[in-house]
């Protein structure tokens, strides 16, 4: 059984999209069981459905609007670079609105909606073994799993948007009497859920690069760095991830194979800008073409 696991990430979800898109569409690998985590919640519906042509299109045109119903950012540049400041009138806002995160995020639970079809929902019910979303349960303290085959169209729709939350920068969602938010708090790639699943194939997309040597530009306000923070606990929770999920293919003799980003693609995953994302899905679908080929020149030359 061959399953398919894309970490949280983001705008960065895009690069996933072009690897995903060749190691379906070019490779012709066919999957039966399809994971996410935040981002890669958003994208493993579509695959499952087929739908990479119209996944590329949402993808390479999602804007701020699309995702904020409360935008607490603002982006500013300095030269080539872009980063964000907060909105101070929006959060402002909130806390005169006695929330408790900086902006919300009900324009994604709408754009989910509005692209992922319960048609498409009744397909991957019928011709897929699972679908899950990765979700963090704020009130029990623990990481939650939620499948396709236990949810109505419109809870499964809940939970892809609910693993997307990543608070306080956007919605704090109460389902079911308990509070949840983004699945990347909790794990950001669930190489090991897979395996619990019956895979004994991985193929892991992960958002981030290899090595992670790299200098990271600090915020310069206590919002921004706040965010550099978040973007440091996430980073030291993919490793454990990518670590529990090696051992774990390893004691059940599972092939995994890991996708990572060849360089740090932003500073921010939480921009979205066209032209940078359609830039991504491209290196994504010509990192993974170069990965196999080259996987399969060694595998020739061993011969």
């Amino acid at each position: 059984m061959k399953a398919l696991v894309i970490s949280g990430g983001g705008s960065k979800g895009a690069y996933a999209g072009g690897v995903a898109q060749y190691l379906i569409q070019e490779m012709g690998y066919d999957y039966d069981i399809f994971i996410g985590t935040s981002t890669g919640s958003l994208l493993v519906p579509h695959l499952a459905a087929g739908k990479i042509d119209k996944l590329y299109d949402i993808y390479t045109n999602v804007q701020q609007h699309n995702i904020f119903s409360v935008n607490p950012f603002i982006l500013r540049k300095k030269g080539n670079r872009e980063f964000v400041s907060i909105d101070f009138i929006n959060t402002l806002w909130q806390f005169i609105k006695m929330k408790r995160t900086f902006g919300e995020s009900k324009s994604l639970r709408r754009h989910i909606k509005k692209h992922f079809t319960i048609e498409e929902y009744n397909f991957i019910k019928t011709t897929k073994d699972d679908v899950v979303v990765t979700v963090s349960n704020l009130s029990k303290n623990r990481v939650e799993y939620k499948s396709i085959k236990d949810c109505s169209y419109e809870e499964f729709c809940d939970w892809i948007w609910i693993s997307c939350n990543y608070i306080p920068f956007m919605s704090l969602v109460k389902k079911n009497g308990f509070e949840y938010a983004d699945g990347g708090l909790g794990c950001v790639v669930p190489i090991r859920e897979a395996i619990l699943r019956g895979a004994t194939e991985v193929d892991a997309i992960v958002l981030e690069s290899e090595s992670m040597e790299y200098n990271k530009v600090l915020g310069k306000n206590p919002f921004s760095l706040l965010i550099n923070l978040f973007g440091h606990l996430s980073d030291q929770i993919e490793r454990n991830d990518i670590t529990i999920g090696k051992l774990a293919a390893k004691n059940r003799d599972v092939q995994l194979n890991l996708y990572y980003t060849p360089s740090k693609l932003t500073e921010n995953a939480l921009i979205f800008n066209k032209k940078l994302m359609t830039s991504w899905w491209q290196q994504g679908f010509d990192y993974a073409k170069e990965k196999l080929s080259q996987a399969k020149y060694n595998e020739l030359r061993i011969d």
